[in-house]
């Protein structure tokens, strides 16, 4: 592929590269030196961020329907007025343009784009294939380590609910390498009859071959046969009199039925495939996935991508497929529940990927349409469960906006908490929440790096993280204001997050938070206060969450400044609400510091010398035993050591004898 034949991307600007004129004559202006292949094309507003990223058979041809506003939606119309440049890449094919596209849309997340949200990699079970006694683990990410995977599976969860049950049918072990190669004696899983003690012997390595044989073969789709097999050798047992035997197999096909109880539907007719079936209500979709594997099901997973109301179903699921498939393996066929219109193309694109024919399909009859059919219902339910707790959440947010006194429903509403150990290894945590629930993605940790604080000075550490949270604020995002409060009749009306003008997802909301709560009484507040009033930033609303007598949950008190303290009734809901926020902040405070103090406890002196990394280092320790006889020793030892050279030991030795 190229980029404007130069690999330059063409913005019409003047000499310092500020865009002088904005839609339909920066795109008219485009127009007339495309080519008529196929490409991608960007369209940028005056900031340079990406609005819109579309592919084209014909760039020239797309292009030029953009130059008409007469006939285009809404959402088209405010796209083209607000582009203030455009940049484009030339491809070979079609295919090729539309993988790119998928890949930009992820990468640079425009906003007149379908988005593809919560877009986690998915959970394999790993056979390992690089040991002689293989173990099962779960496994995410690259596939780089040598063995059997199986998969996807829809969450972890399931991963390990999987596991669970092949430990008790196979035996297989579950341990690390390393684990295995310092046992000496069997450990706890072998006792329970969950692991069948290779490690100690205490099985012959053939035998420990055919349970992972069997264990295979299970996961591979022959899971009858493997009952078949089981079900045998205890009849076999059995009759042999040899009821300890036959109880083994009895317990191992219990697991396996176990398994396939919680895999659901399990199809008769399909080998590989992913379901997909969308459903739109409230302004909003959702695109139920299926996974099938060697005939097995191996769960389901809702998305909700962020998309135009105006965008019909076949428009955002096909928009939501070339995504999903950018860094995932696409399976043998995919089965949709409503047609897309560049079908064909996305099935040439993906078996190009694949190296294999990979069939893109809308079945109207048999097993594949049941599936289909069973997924848009889970879309459906998936969905009305998402848009009651919308508006839960949405009637949560308008009863804080009342019990703190602020002009509108909070959009986005930030809770602060510190957590150390004696003022050591303190760690700041910021939590974020709005229309959605929780909105993980912005979570932020601080690690407190002033000197000059008395350890366990809390105000101290409030007022580093909020100086650090909001000075990036105002450098990164300006300043636009506090909401509009809705009219009094509207407010008492509203049942709907889209009624209250409330984000539905993390990417809508606003940068700046509407609510700041401080867990900490009128001290913390004050602090606080003083640190944002320092940066002149006055209209950011502040409340301090003081713990009620003895701690007890229901009795907090509420600091507001130039009001008096006061506590909200022991069963309101918006008590409840508040209270889950605090917990929120506070649990990941904790869990913060605690992965800094355990780093920290973990950490090895060596770690800090430069130009000492991993090899060098286990050379050290293995020659000297600790890092302390490192620390000791002296310069001609140091240069003893297999691996070290002379300049290297003296940066050792000087390191530690400065």
């Amino acid at each position: 592929m190229s980029e404007n034949q130069d690999t330059q991307p063409e913005t019409t600007g003047d000499a310092s590269g500020t865009p002088v004129t904005k839609g339909v004559e920066v795109i008219a202006d485009q127009v007339k030196r495309l080519p008529l292949g196929p490409g991608v094309y960007r369209m940028l507003d005056e900031k340079g961020d990406v609005l819109y990223v579309g592919k084209a058979r014909s760039l020239k041809k797309r292009v030029t329907s953009y130059t008409r506003l007469q006939g285009q939606s809404n959402r088209i119309m405010r796209m083209i007025l607000s582009t203030a440049a455009m940049e484009f890449v030339v491809t070979r094919t079609e295919t090729e343009a539309l993988l790119l596209e998928a890949n930009l849309i992820k990468r640079l997340r425009p906003r007149f784009n379908v988005l593809l949200r919560d877009d986690k990699s998915f959970p394999y079970i790993l056979v390992t294939g690089d040991h002689a006694s293989p173990a099962i683990t779960k496994h995410r990410g690259a596939r780089k380590r040598k063995g059997d995977y199986f998969g996807p599976f829809a969450s972890a969860g399931a991963v390990d609910r999987t596991i669970n049950a092949l430990q008790k049918a196979f035996l297989i072990r579950t341990c690390t390498d390393s684990y295995f190669e310092n046992r000496s004696r069997p450990c706890l899983l072998f006792q329970i009859k969950r692991c069948a003690g290779p490690c100690t012997d205490e099985i012959a390595p053939e035998d420990y071959q055919g349970l992972v044989s069997e264990a295979k073969a299970f996961l591979s789709g022959r899971s009858q046969l493997v009952k078949e097999e089981l079900a045998r050798q205890m009849e076999t047992a059995s009759e042999q009199l040899e009821f300890e035997r036959a109880a083994i197999y009895r317990d191992r096909l219990s697991a396996l039925s176990h398994v396939q109880s919680h895999q659901g539907i399990n199809p008769q007719t399909i080998e590989e495939a992913d379901v997909f079936a969308i459903h739109q209500e409230g302004g909003q979709s959702c695109v139920q996935v299926f996974f099938f594997r060697t005939g097995q099901n191996w769960g389901n997973r809702a998305y909700f991508p962020k998309a135009d109301k105006s965008l019909t179903e076949p428009d955002v699921l096909a928009s939501f497929l070339t995504q999903f498939y950018d860094d995932k393996p696409a399976p043998r066929q995919i089965l949709l529940s409503h047609p897309i219109e560049e079908q064909d193309l996305l099935s040439e694109a993906l078996s190009e990927r694949m190296t294999r024919k990979v069939e893109v399909l809308r079945p109207q009859r048999g097993e594949k349409r049941e599936l289909v059919d069973h997924a848009l219902t889970n879309a459906r339910e998936a969905l009305g469960r998402r848009l009651a707790e919308t508006s839960s959440q949405a009637r949560l947010l308008q009863g804080v906006a009342e019990a703190f006194d602020l002009a509108a429903p909070p959009r986005r509403v930030e809770v602060y908490d510190n957590s150390h150990i004696m003022g050591t290894n303190a760690v700041g945590g910021m939590i974020v929440a709005g229309g959605e629930g929780f909105a993980k993605g912005q979570y932020r940790k601080f690690n407190i790096k002033s000197e000059d604080l008395v350890p366990g000075d809390d105000y101290g550490m409030m007022r580093e993280v909020l100086t650090r949270r909001f000075s990036r604020l105002l450098k990164e995002h300006e300043r636009t204001g506090t909401a509009a409060a809705p009219d009094a009749q509207e407010a008492a009306d509203v049942s709907t997050a889209e009624e209250l003008e409330i984000p539905t997802s993390a990417d809508e909301m606003p940068a700046w938070p509407d609510l700041v709560l401080i867990d900490g009484g009128l001290g913390q507040l004050n602090a606080a206060r003083e640190t944002l009033q320092e940066l002149g930033i006055t209209d950011v609303p502040l409340v301090g969450i003081a713990k009620g007598p003895d701690r007890d949950a229901g009795r907090e008190k509420f600091f507001i400044p130039g009001r008096d303290a006061f506590m909200l009734p022991e069963r309101d809901p918006v008590l409840y609400f508040v209270q889950r926020l605090r917990d929120e902040a506070h649990r990941f405070a904790i869990g913060s510091h605690r992965a800094r103090r355990k780093k920290d406890i973990t950490k090895n002196p060596l770690d800090d010398i430069p130009g000492v990394g991993p090899t060098r280092k286990r050379a050290l320790l293995r020659h000297f035993g600790t890092a302390k006889a490192v620390s000791k020793a002296g310069l001609d030892d140091l240069i003893a050591v297999p691996g070290i050279s002379e300049a290297v030991a003296k940066v050792v030795y000087n390191h530690f004898h400065e």
